[in-house]
């Protein structure tokens, strides 16, 4: 049974799409929430009654997922986004640091900078926050985009399948979670030699940390660069993952990694001019330094 239901900042909510003939709606309020109780109608055996919480001005779909062939279909599209851009640099991060934060800054000017250095396209998340920083970094680079959007990323109150500034031909809002990870691993890959990408972790919460660890665990199996490696670099502004690698040295200490497995895998570094030195010398490249970058970039 599919159904959706609107909710809005008012006294009812409406329920489309269902064919019984008895629904009794009530809204409540919840701790700054709004909530709906329903009733079925006596069509069934036993009356079943319900509730279901939403956001202010927030839509809510309910819709199951008719067939694997949804979200097969997803994928497809996301790997024909990437084969019309090209693959390049996904960058992981944070959606709630946004221009006010200093990460932000930083964010945008490796954005840049690596996109000059490398000449391929930026993909992220298409969030906003520090994956926002990364493609407007590489817009100011004059270098191509793209993005796999999430209906709702963390923090945010309401949903938009559109991006506010990006043309809707690079990017792909995403329904399946699962699609969108095949698209920012996907956009990683090296297929030639002369393929030039990387995977770049900001600062972030919980979505972050799933990324970075789905990525780390595909290179420690070589499901990523077993041919051609990626690098994988974590951004440590002032030192924002200090706990976590603590963490890991104390899985090291109990046996659950080997020793130096895990700083195997990916490369720390602390600042952006690293970063750009890692990557200039990962794919034996020229390093501008800043004063060539001012240049490009007054």
């Amino acid at each position: 049974m599919g159904f959706s239901m609107l909710g809005a900042a008012a006294s009812f909510v409406s329920v489309r799409g269902f064919s019984y003939r008895a629904i009794k709606v009530q809204s409540f309020p919840v701790k700054g929430r709004y909530g709906a109780a329903f009733q079925l109608g006596n069509k069934f055996k036993d009356d079943t009654q319900g509730r279901v919480s939403f956001c202010r001005r927030e839509s809510i779909e309910f819709e199951e997922r008719k067939s694997p062939s949804e979200v097969r279909k997803e994928i497809e599209r996301c790997y024909e986004l990437i084969h019309r851009l090209g693959r390049g640099v996904v960058y992981l991060g944070s959606s709630r640091m946004g221009p006010g934060h200093p990460h932000h800054a930083q964010a945008l000017e490796l954005g840049r900078e690596v996109a000059s250095l490398l000449d391929c396209t930026t993909w992220s998340g298409a969030g906003p926050g520090l994956m926002d920083a990364a493609i407007k970094g590489a817009l100011e680079a004059g270098k191509p985009v793209g993005g796999f959007k999430i209906g709702k990323e963390a923090g945010e109150w309401t949903a938009s399948n559109f991006h506010p500034y990006l043309p809707s031909e690079t990017y792909l809002t995403c329904r399946f979670f699962s699609a969108r990870k095949h698209g920012l691993v996907d956009a990683a890959v090296r297929s030639c030699n002369t393929d030039r990408t990387a995977v770049v972790a900001f600062p972030g919460g919980v979505g972050t940390l799933d990324e970075m660890f789905e990525i780390m665990a595909l290179i420690q199996l070589k499901r990523i660069g077993s041919e051609l490696p990626v690098p994988f670099i974590v951004m440590n502004y002032n030192s924002f993952y200090k706990k976590l690698f603590d963490f890991l040295d104390d899985c090291e200490h109990w046996g659950t990694v080997s020793k130096g497995e895990v700083s195997s895998l990916w490369r720390i570094c602390d600042t952006n001019s690293e970063a750009i030195a890692y990557l200039a010398d990962f794919y034996d490249l020229h390093s501008p330094d800043k004063a060539d970058l001012r240049s490009i970039h007054p």
